[in-house]
């Protein structure tokens, strides 16, 4: 039998996924969620993170490469529907996590966010060799497990 603090988290589970959007697909599931989430923490210590609809944009416009987060628990969800089209037109890999709140805390933000790019270079200055190395293997594993799901999806 579970106890009350696990059965209070498969409620607080099943409320974030009936709040995502129709048109979050590809949808992380709860492993690659998991990474994905780690890989975005690791990208927002190493500075290597734009967060914000506004500034996704404006880096994919400019074209900088990486891998984008979008939050699927959007409302209104007009926010974010012309940043799907941007990233394919762009060859840059996407995925939906299922709550902007997680991506929120795995981005070091208070405000919860819509989504995120995260770049395997930082934008000013150098990385230690050590960090990365940490980096580029966590973002190429992640983004080979988003290609692949995507590929499947369409």
């Amino acid at each position: 039998m579970g106890s009350d603090s696990e059965v209070e988290k498969s409620v607080k589970e099943r409320k974030k996924m009936m709040a995502v959007a129709p048109i979050a697909k590809p949808l992380a599931g709860k492993k690659l969620c998991k990474r994905t989430l780690k890989l975005v923490r690791r990208a927002a210590e190493a500075k290597c993170l734009k967060r914000g609809v506004k500034e996704v944009v404006k880096s994919v416009r400019r074209g900088q490469k990486g891998l984008c987060v979008i939050a699927g628990n959007i409302s209104p969800i007009d926010v974010i529907t012309h940043v799907p089209i941007l990233l394919e037109e762009a060859d840059i890999p996407y995925i939906y996590v299922p709550s902007k709140e997680d991506l929120a805390v795995a981005g070091v933000t208070k405000r919860p966010t819509c989504c995120v790019l995260v770049m395997t270079k930082p934008t000013k200055g150098e990385l230690a060799q050590e960090v990365q190395e940490k980096l580029q293997g966590d973002f190429n594993q992640v983004s080979a497990d988003v290609k692949e799901m995507a590929s499947s999806l369409f």
